[in-house]
């Protein structure tokens, strides 16, 4: 018969098992230390990174486990970031835009790196292969549709002779859209613009000169001109210059139209793909989700109406058009 300090020590010892066995373990989800790194503010990171949160928050994991960082548009604090998750072995890595993915890659030996919104994973030297992801990192791809894009433009503005392409051209997903805007308005006999900037406060002035000498102007999910598109709108509103962008939420912040994804199912998605990772699944065979169908059409309203633009009746009557106030 058992005594009673019998029975006492063998329930501490079980106690204190069931408290090694859960602590830092990856099924227990109020353990895990998840570092989630962008490289600046504007509308398409923050869409990202609140919905990633709201469904990891879903997903059961307390918002405590996640470590939220923002380099404010430098990339030696972005390396800073990523070197001090890797120092506090963090048992993930959510990288948000392609230039917190490069810095982040640099450390995918010593943890795993998810990534979100890099529109070229392969051009920006984050693997080799999309569906076999081969250097420890994975994610979700917010592939620029330019033609779709294109084609819309040409829908609502039939004229355009000569497209400006505002970018930071240091920013690779940026430099690899701009060979698909050339490519296609070589097709068409369109003249493109060229208009580089190297950070927020050459945005308004290069668009003052842009707005001159085209018809109309193509930015792509340029992260430098998004956090200033609203200086860019208003230039190009004030010289009846239609934008056409990326990225719904640059809609949403002042560009005319464009065709592409939700930036929340993006983040979402992200999300999910980090619970597999922490729940065992290898980044390795996590094909890279690139988001490329079920594309709407989204339209500023208030630039739409300031342009005095009519929308074609094929578009107004698209069951995938979103008017954005």
């Amino acid at each position: 018969m058992k005594t009673k300090l019998g029975i006492k020590i063998g329930l501490t010892a079980c106690i204190a098992l069931a408290t090694l066995s859960g602590c830092g373990s990856k099924s227990n989800k109020d353990d895990v230390k998840i570092g989630i790194a962008q490289i600046m503010d504007h509308m398409s990171l923050n869409t990202i990174r609140d919905a990633f949160k709201d469904e990891m928050i879903q997903l059961g994991y307390d918002e405590s486990c996640m470590d939220f960082q923002n380099a404010m548009n430098d990339t030696s604090n972005l390396n800073s970031i990523v070197q001090k998750f890797a120092g506090d072995k963090k048992d993930i890595v959510v990288a948000i835009a392609t230039p917190t993915a490069q810095a982040a890659a640099n450390f995918a030996k010593d943890m795993p790196v998810v990534f979100s919104a890099v529109s070229d994973p392969v051009g920006a030297g984050l693997l080799t292969n999309m569906e076999k992801p081969d250097k420890g990192i994975t994610g979700t791809a917010d592939e620029i549709q330019v033609d779709l894009i294109l084609d819309l433009a040409l829908s609502i503005k039939p004229d355009i002779q000569t497209l400006g392409f505002m970018y930071n051209a240091s920013e690779a997903n940026s430099v690899s859209n701009l060979e698909k805007v050339k490519a296609y308005c070589d097709a068409k006999g369109i003249k493109v613009v060229e208009s580089a900037v190297t950070s927020i406060s050459d945005v308004q002035t290069n668009a003052q000169v842009l707005v001159t000498k085209t018809d109309a102007i193509f930015v792509p999910n340029d992260n430098t001109v998004a956090s200033a598109m609203s200086a860019l709108a208003s230039e190009a509103n004030k010289a009846k210059v239609p934008v056409f962008v990326g990225a719904d939420s640059m809609v949403m912040d002042g560009g005319f139209a464009t065709v592409g994804i939700d930036y929340e199912e993006l983040g979402r998605e992200t999300a999910r793909m980090v619970d597999k990772v922490l729940k065992g699944t290898p980044v390795e065979e996590l094909p890279v989700k690139v988001f490329k169908e079920n594309l709407n059409v989204y339209v500023n309203e208030h630039v739409l109406n300031t342009l005095q633009i009519t929308l074609p009746d094929d578009i107004k009557n698209n069951d995938k058009l979103k008017m954005i106030q």
